[in-house]
């Protein structure tokens, strides 16, 4: 990150962004942003609306034979394989397993930070979602070198090809503009890195 705004700019973003690909659209957490998205209010409030972002405005206000709920359910729970799982060791892993070494590693590094993982079941740390909030709070805590070593070690090696996967097999309009806007905000990130991103080889 660059300046005060840039950050303010990231914070937003990747806050609303990891809450929506965490939680379901339909929870009581997630409802008013995914509301804003459907009825186009949340252009007004996006921090850096270029052209770009705006002209998803049109994807996330479209309906879909497939409910929100519905498409959440079939891409992030299952009981069907799902189409990209937001897991970073599964792509990141030769076996495509959860809890691959990728995450011993990004566990190893949050506990050399001090972060503490809350969750209330046995989950991996390396969830898109969950990495978006964590870019957050590393932000609003002005740990900004902290965030730039997230992003280049432990999101950014594998997001691109997560992102690509799940705008291809989103099946609803509003996941495809979803991933579209991460796809964004996460490029423009990059630009700003003061660490080179790192090279991991993908198995997916």
């Amino acid at each position: 990150m660059i300046d005060e705004q840039q950050r303010e700019s990231f914070a937003f973003a990747t806050r609303v962004l990891g809450a929506l690909f965490y939680f379901a659209p339909d929870n009581a957490q997630t409802a008013p942003l995914a509301n804003a998205f459907q009825d186009g209010t949340w252009l007004a409030q996006w921090p850096d609306a270029t052209p770009e972002v705006a002209a998803l405005t049109e994807g996330f206000a479209a309906t879909n034979d497939e409910t929100l709920p519905e498409s959440y359910q079939r891409l992030f729970v299952g009981p069907w394989a799902l189409p990209a799982p937001p897991w970073g060791s599964v792509w990141l892993d030769r076996e495509n397993v959860l809890f691959g070494d990728s995450t011993l590693a990004l566990r190893q590094w949050m506990r050399e930070k001090g972060i503490a993982f809350d969750v209330s079941q046995n989950e991996p740390e390396d969830h898109f979602g969950t990495l978006l909030m964590l870019a957050t709070w590393l932000t609003d805590s002005q740990r900004y070198d902290d965030c730039d070593e997230l992003l280049a070690w432990h999101l950014l090696p594998w997001s691109s090809r997560f992102l690509e996967v799940f705008i291809a097999n989103a099946g609803h309009p509003f996941y495809a503009a979803l991933g579209k806007l991460a796809q964004l905000t996460l490029a423009q990130a990059r630009e700003t890195l003061l660490i080179p991103v790192a090279e991991k080889k993908l198995y997916r």
